[in-house]
């Protein structure tokens, strides 16, 4: 077993560190409090190559492996998760489905824009009766000639309300199984439809300079060349790009419990009570202890899926093992980094707080903590 990075993941680790501390910090409290999401710093980000990391240089992509693209997430999580949820949901979710289930044609209209962070795009799963019962999906597209035409509407849908929004995937109810289950199929929606509206979403807790959306389909027509992969692929579809989706939501719950354990440590080896570094006291250094311990098994659990998937295995289990596991970790860490800033740790100017904020949505994200336990029991023969 050998568990050192190659070259170019230790490479890119340091790469992105640097410009997440040179970039981003200095921003990401400020665009946090404004909930304003920035094309520039996203632009910035596929300037570096932050977008289609798996994706053949085919397509303009970088051609590298999983482990790596997991590596960067992690580490623009460690300094804010709204800059990191727009590179996982651009990579996972947008690049994702096109990438791996479309077309030749679809691939080279619109892989090179979207790995160059030129543009984005949204994956249109979630809808307000369809969160955890995916089977609850009210959107529907009826064949008309040539063309489909879809009626329905999604919501919490990231990247896909902003400037730089070239379109959607979209999963819609084509028609009735044999067994009476609802027809699956995913659909490519352009921004300029007619009849297709996306409007972003304010006022969350968290990821509050990542854009999220509702997306309204009011017979919007596309033509047939604009089905993802087959009729029917489109439950399977999505099964599969959660699978991928969980690594990169685990990776931000791992960047993020490590950003919010450095905080911690740093302001415990600086703050004096007592005549000494809280960092002494052993309430505090236990905690810190847990801390370090629990993000270490993190990583080996998150790599671990991460190089099955590398290696063509089956990575299921394991997805959804580490996706829940630095979900959770996450809390425990910015849980006790608050506790050991006190009273600061509540207060915006402490950066502190807002990891606190942005872990709640890795437990709900991605299928929720109660999904990954039903995923894994099943995979272990509950």
């Amino acid at each position: 077993m050998n568990f050192d990075l190659t070259k170019e993941q230790t490479m890119i680790r340091k790469e992105v560190r640097k410009f997440a501390q040179k970039e981003i910090a200095p921003i990401a409290g400020e665009l946090d409090e404004k909930e304003e999401f920035s094309s520039e710093l996203t632009r910035k980000m596929g300037e570096i190559g932050l977008f289609g990391m798996f994706v053949s240089e085919k397509y303009d992509g970088q051609g590298m492996d999983y482990i790596s693209y997991i590596i960067a997430v992690e580490e623009i999580a460690r300094i804010d998760g709204s800059q990191a949820a727009t590179i996982a949901a651009g990579n996972s979710l947008g690049i994702g489905p096109l990438y791996y289930f479309g077309s030749e044609e679809q691939k080279q209209k619109y892989l090179p824009k979207l790995c160059s962070g030129e543009a984005l795009w949204g994956f249109g799963l979630t809808e307000p009766t369809a969160g955890s019962d995916a089977g609850g999906s009210k959107t529907t597209a009826v064949r008309d000639g040539d063309d489909w035409v879809i009626n329905g509407s999604k919501i919490f849908i990231t990247n896909a309300a902003c400037d730089m929004t070239l379109g959607v995937t979209v999963q819609a109810i084509t028609g009735t199984r044999d067994n009476g289950k609802p027809e699956y199929t995913c659909f490519i929606v352009e921004k300029d439809t007619p009849g297709f509206k996306a409007v972003p979403m304010h006022k969350k807790m968290m990821w509050r300079a990542s854009n999220t959306a509702e997306l309204y389909f009011d017979n919007v027509r596309v033509p047939k060349e604009n089905m993802l992969g087959n009729q029917g692929d489109g439950f399977h579809q999505m099964l599969k790009t959660l699978d991928g989706g969980r690594l990169s939501i685990g990776s931000m719950g791992l960047g993020g419990a490590q950003g919010a354990y450095d905080l911690a440590l740093k302001y415990a080896k600086d703050r004096k009570q007592f005549g000494q570094s809280i960092s002494k006291f052993q309430a505090i250094a236990f905690k810190l202890a847990d801390c370090a311990m629990e993000i270490e098994c993190a990583r080996n659990l998150m790599y671990k899926a991460c190089w099955l998937r590398n290696e063509n295995r089956p990575f299921e289990k394991e997805a959804a093992m580490a996706k829940l596991y630095c979900s959770e970790l996450m809390g425990r860490v910015a849980n006790h980094a608050v506790q050991i800033h006190g009273g600061y740790g509540l207060m915006k100017e402490y950066n502190v707080e807002r990891f606190y904020r942005d872990q709640k949505l890795l437990d709900i994200g991605e299928g929720t903590s109660e999904v990954q336990r039903i995923v894994i029991s099943r995979h272990i023969g509950c």
